[in-house]
Order: C-alpha cells, then sequence, then structure tokens
C-alpha cells in the first residue's frame, strides 16, 4: 500500500467514523425531544450537538474532496476550450489547497491552547470538551488540503487516479 493508498483508506475510515457518529447522535436527539415533550430536557445536549457537528463535518470532508462531490459551478467552464477549462480546474483545486492548509496552520494554536487550558462548552450538568472538536478541524482540514493537492497532481500530470467511492 502506498501513500496514496494510506491517505484514502484514512480518509474513508474518518468518513464512516463521522457517519456512524452522526447515526448515534440522531438518536440521542430523538430522546432530548421525547424527554423535552415531558418537560425533562437532557442537560448539555445544545453543546454536545455543536461540537458534534464541527466533528463530523470536518471528519467527512476528506472525503468529499477526494472522491469530488465538492460543490463545483461548472456550468461557465464546460463551454471554455480545453486549455482554459484545465486552467480553471487546477486553479480552483490548487486554492481548495491553499485554503485548507491556511485553516489547518491557523487552527494549530487555538487547538493546542484549548487541549493546554482544558477549554469546556457549557456550564452546569453536562460540560463538553472543546478540544475534540478543534483537533477534529485541524485533521479534516489536513486531509482535505492533502486531497486537494493529489487532485492537482493527479489533473497536472495525469496520473488517473480513481475517484474515491464507499468501495
Amino acid at each position: 500500500m502506498g501513500l496514496i493508498g494510506l491517505i484514502d483508506r484514512l480518509t474513508k475510515t474518518l468518513m464512516v467514523i463521522g457517519a456512524a457518529w452522526a447515526f448515534i447522535l440522531c438518536f440521542f436527539i430523538l430522546a432530548d425531544i421525547i424527554f423535552r415533550a415531558a418537560n425533562m430536557p437532557l442537560q448539555g445536549t445544545k453543546e454536545l450537538i455543536a461540537n458534534s457537528v464541527v466533528i463530523i463535518v470536518f471528519m467527512q470532508l476528506g472525503f468529499a474532496v477526494r472522491s469530488q462531490s465538492m460543490l463545483r459551478a461548472d456550468f461557465l467552464v464546460a463551454k471554455l476550450p480545453r486549455p482554459v477549462r484545465r486552467l480553471l480546474i487546477l486553479l480552483g483545486l490548487a486554492l481548495g489547497a491553499a485554503f485548507f492548509f491556511f485553516l489547518l496552520k491557523s487552527g494549530i494554536t487555538p487547538a493546542l491552547r484549548s487541549f493546554a487550558n482544558d477549554e469546556f462548552d457549557g456550564e452546569g450538568a453536562l460540560r463538553v470538551p472543546v478540544w475534540p472538536a478543534r483537533f477534529a478541524i485541524l485533521v479534516g482540514a489536513g486531509l482535505a488540503g492533502i486531497n486537494y493537492l493529489l487532485l492537482c497532481l493527479n489533473e497536472l500530470l495525469s496520473l488517473r487516479l480513481d475517484r474515491l467511492d464507499l468501495e
């Protein structure tokens, strides 16, 4: 297994874990709704869900990039000549990589500070640690940046990378 295979396996694994967590979170939300109807809301639901959504999104981000599922408005680009179209695709992929690597770089200090200071969200019965969400942003942004870079190199060098699927 090469480096690309390892990245693909990590990308798929994080996507599956994120999907499983989203599924489990649905039951927690359902339980909160049922208990709210009985006037006994579950404490900390808002904090848990807010941090979980961030984690889920960033765990699945790498897969969305690598499977080329990110939103693209290519109706205008499709009408351009092939060399111009290729240049715009390369530019878009390079900008995507730059954006997520910048997000990775700018998120390191807040993640480390959050972990060192034992930062929590919420007060009372359930206090949710913030550092897992901050580190999920780092991992997801790094993986998205790497996958954008892979797609950019694929387009530039015609590497013939297969589109990542759930198989």
